[in-house]
């Protein structure tokens, strides 16, 4: 499978990021994944949108690994990384992982998504062509 190189996409922690200490809660990590995997998306030319429009199709996550590392903190400036490590005819599974600036990792994920058929919610493989030069 060729590869692409690892996309990183900034975040910034606010108050609705975190605790009332103004450490960020466990399910914010999982916001700010979701932002990069969807940002990772739209740089590779895919509209999900108009892929759901035109096909019935779209991600959803199948599963998740998680390792904290160290917490992060109000105001701190993160970045989150995307890689794909596996691509099935139906699946991706992404290596993901969320430092701070100062390059101090703080998250670890494995995240495998599925393509699915929105209309029955079952498995669907993923079209061809989605990603020029990507595909099981």
């Amino acid at each position: 499978m060729p590869s692409i190189a690892t996309f990183t996409w900034p975040v910034r922690v606010y108050w609705e990021d975190t605790d009332a200490g103004g450490v960020v809660y466990h399910a914010s990590y999982l916001r700010f994944m979701e932002r990069a995997r969807s940002e990772w998306l739209r740089a590779q030319g895919v509209d999900q949108s108009a892929l759901r429009e035109a096909t019935g199709l779209a991600f959803m996550v199948r599963s998740m690994q998680l390792d904290f590392l160290r917490p992060a903190l109000l105001d701190d400036e993160l970045a989150v990384t995307v890689a794909v490590k596996e691509w099935r005819s139906a699946s991706i599974l992404f290596s993901q992982a969320i430092g701070r600036a100062d390059g101090t990792e703080l998250v670890r994920a494995q995240v495998r998504v599925a393509c699915v058929d929105l209309s029955r919610m079952r498995p669907a493989p993923i079209p061809a062509d989605l990603i020029p030069g990507l595909a099981p």
